[in-house]
């Protein structure tokens, strides 16, 4: 017992740590990556039939989602990007919240194929990346006249 709670508390110190230090693009990919263990761990649990884990689980990816990802949204952005990123959280957190009342994994699963799509999409924006590098192209070729 003890065990376990002494690598959980070095787990959350290491989480702690890597959030602290990390920049605010990678934030945003923790804050995917959490929301997707979570829903993880809900759809194990589900079909484990783990009825209060479960709904542990999915709690912890709504927060994730509506205190993380959509209190993160920068209102003074495009409002167009911004207002449908804010729908689609919404329409995520409710969701996961049929899916718990309805033991419904296909919400889970679509939920966390979202998160999939915009994580790799935010992934391909990160700011601290160095510019991609155009490949060279070899030579055109030259015709010589013998």
């Amino acid at each position: 017992m003890y065990a376990r709670t002494a690598a959980n508390a070095y787990a959350n110190v290491g989480v702690q740590t890597g959030a602290m230090s990390a920049s605010p693009h990678r934030l945003i990919v923790m804050l995917f990556d959490g929301a997707r263990a979570a829903i993880a761990r809900a759809r194990f649990h589900m079909e484990a039939g783990k009825i209060a884990d479960k709904g542990m689980a999915i709690s912890k990816a709504i927060e994730i989602i509506d205190s993380g990802l959509r209190a993160s949204l920068d209102h003074g952005a495009s409002a167009e990007l911004t207002g449908n990123l804010d729908a689609l959280y919404e329409y995520m957190t409710r969701q996961l919240m049929l899916g718990n009342l309805h033991n419904d994994d296909e919400r889970l699963f679509e939920v966390d194929k979202l998160l999939a799509d915009l994580a790799s999409a935010w992934s391909q924006i990160d700011p601290a990346a160095e510019p991609q590098q155009q490949p060279l192209r070899p030579p055109e070729a030259v015709s010589v006249g013998v």
